[in-house]
Formats: structure tokens, sequence, C-alpha cells
């Protein structure tokens, strides 16, 4: 009978066993750290405030329309024709009154427009938001740098020496 040791085999070089636990990890956290959203169906400039400071008040809903500066609508990842998006968006909100009490909180509607939209066609499409069943329509708008627009940037118009 042979008692010898099991011969052993060299080990050569590092095991990869450790980084790739780490990689799966970090995988693992940004997947849970991402936010997962719909992209928007097309992209849109938004207008710019002349106020900074109502950059603090800007809403926060539930539903999300988007009117490209062609006059197309989209909701969530559908873009076409404004009848068709309108009846997705008020099914939508049907479904979530079916769930949510809508008479103590109406639900509100981001409106996210192209800035090259005429101010008829936004005003236009707003009573068929309403139609829709929103009562609460918040426009979004892109800040903008504070520019001293009285002195034309001259620095107040105080006059030096």
């Amino acid at each position: 009978m042979d008692f010898a040791p099991y011969p052993r085999r060299p080990r050569g070089g590092l095991t990869l066993l450790p980084m790739i636990n780490v990689v799966f990890l970090l995988l693992i956290f940004f997947l849970l750290a991402a936010q997962i959203r719909p992209a928007p169906p097309f992209t849109t400039e938004l207008p710019e405030l002349s106020d900074p400071a109502r950059l603090a008040e800007e809403a926060r809903g539930r539903f999300t329309l988007y009117l490209g500066a062609d006059g197309r609508l989209g909701f969530r990842d559908r873009a076409g024709e404004a009848a068709r998006v309108l009846a997705d968006l008020a099914a939508a909100r049907r479904a979530h009154c079916a769930v949510h009490d809508c008479t103590a909180e109406a639900p509100q509607l981001i409106l996210r427009a192209d800035r090259a939209v005429p101010a008829a066609r936004l005003a236009g499409l707003l009573p068929r938001i309403a139609g829709a069943g929103f009562g609460r329509i918040a426009l979004v708008a892109q800040g903008r740098a504070a520019v001293d627009r009285t002195s034309g940037g001259q620095g107040g118009g105080q006059g030096g020496g």
C-alpha cells in the first residue's frame, strides 16, 4: 500500500475567480442603482425660462406627454397621430384612476413641448388634454443662466471715471 501524499498541481499565476466576483457585484450594483424609465419617443428642445427661480417648481407627476416641433404627439413609448396618442393617454388615466382615488388628488400631466411649437398649436391642444381627464397640466421649460438684461451686461449702468 502506498500512503504517499497526493501530488499537487503547481499553482501558476493568479486565479480569476475574485475578479469575476467583483465584476458581477458591480454589475448588480449598477443595475439596482440605475433609474429605469422609458426613453422618450422623440427628442424635444425645451423652451427656456426667464425666471430661474421657477426651476425649483419643476412639475412631478405620473403622465408625460411629448409635443414635437412638427406637431407629433408622444406618450410613453408611442408616437403618432394626436387622436390615437390622446386616446392612449385617456386609457392610461382611467387605468390609474381605477386603482388610485383620483377625486382626492387629480393626476397631473407633464407636457414637454418643443420650443418651436407655435403657441396657437399648444393652446389648441390644451382643451383636448382636458377632455382626456386632466385638469392639472404642467408645461416643462428649461432654465438658463441668469443674465442681466436691463443693462445689456454693461455692469448695471453704474458709471465710472
